[in-house]
């Protein structure tokens, strides 16, 4: 591999748009929902999406493995992996998709010992994407011309905290306590962290189950643009976690 991962983001971000592409007619198509073994729903857009990004990664990037989420569902993860590999979620959100939301994602995620070093996330319906490069954080619209984004100061009584649809009203007030949030706003898939990232929400807090795949490409964004995603107790949140089948703990996103 040629490219250094200051240069690697643009590069995901460019597969992530081809799959964004491929997958966006197919959104409020009707499509026929399977469901996978964990009871998970899966589409034809998530499957589709994914063949495209795993053909475009090995083409450019042959020496470095993946782990992404549909062939996980179908042939598991795997013992073990080296320092440097990528994680791909070909449509993160998938039941905001079939909901007919357009709160859903094109993840690609460059980890190295442990850690997020590269990039992209792209949110099909509105044309947006957000990727690393150059040690910051860019954003372009519709393929456009790309702007550095970065994350704002903590608002003094007007943070907003983006939380999941689902989330019960007693959960998030106990969250809103424990972390100081003034405004909450339900929404899914990894773009949570690009609005935290380009400084126009504050806080992400999770306190449930995440897959590596679904949190590495906006936590890579989030980084460049000067968030921060740790623990809830603010350890150093890492990825490649064989062990547990590449399954998160508890995390907090964070912007200034």
């Amino acid at each position: 591999m040629n490219q250094t991962n200051n240069e690697i983001g643009e590069a995901l971000a460019e597969i992530c748009e081809a799959a964004a592409g491929l997958i966006l007619p197919l959104w409020r198509s009707g499509l026929e929902v399977t469901h996978k073994a964990d009871d998970s729903p899966v589409t034809e857009a998530d499957q589709r999406g994914e063949a495209l990004i795993l053909k475009a990664l090995a083409e450019r990037f042959p020496d470095v493995p993946v782990i992404s989420e549909e062939d996980a569902s179908e042939f598991g993860t795997p013992e073990e992996i080296g320092p440097r590999f990528f994680l791909v979620d070909p449509l993160d959100g998938t039941k905001a998709f079939i909901r007919g939301d357009p709160s859903f994602t094109v993840n690609i995620g460059l980890i190295e010992h442990g850690q997020p070093v590269a990039g992209a996330v792209v949110q099909p319906p509105t044309g947006e994407t957000w990727f690393t490069a150059g040690g910051r954080a860019m954003k372009r619209r519709d393929r456009g011309r790309a702007e550095a984004v970065q994350v704002r100061p903590w608002p003094q009584g007007e943070a907003l905290a983006l939380i999941s649809h689902t989330m019960k009203e007693e959960i998030a007030q106990k969250l809103a306590d424990q972390y100081g949030f003034h405004r909450r706003a339900p929404m899914d898939s990894s773009v949570k962290l690009c609005r935290i990232a380009e400084g126009t929400a504050d806080i992400y807090p999770r306190h449930g189950p995440t897959m590596e795949w679904d949190v590495a490409a906006g936590h890579a964004v989030l980084l460049a643009a000067g968030g921060r995603l740790t623990t809830p107790e603010g350890e150093p949140f890492v990825y490649g976690k064989a062990g547990a089948g590449f399954r998160n703990g508890w995390f907090v996103a964070r912007g200034g």
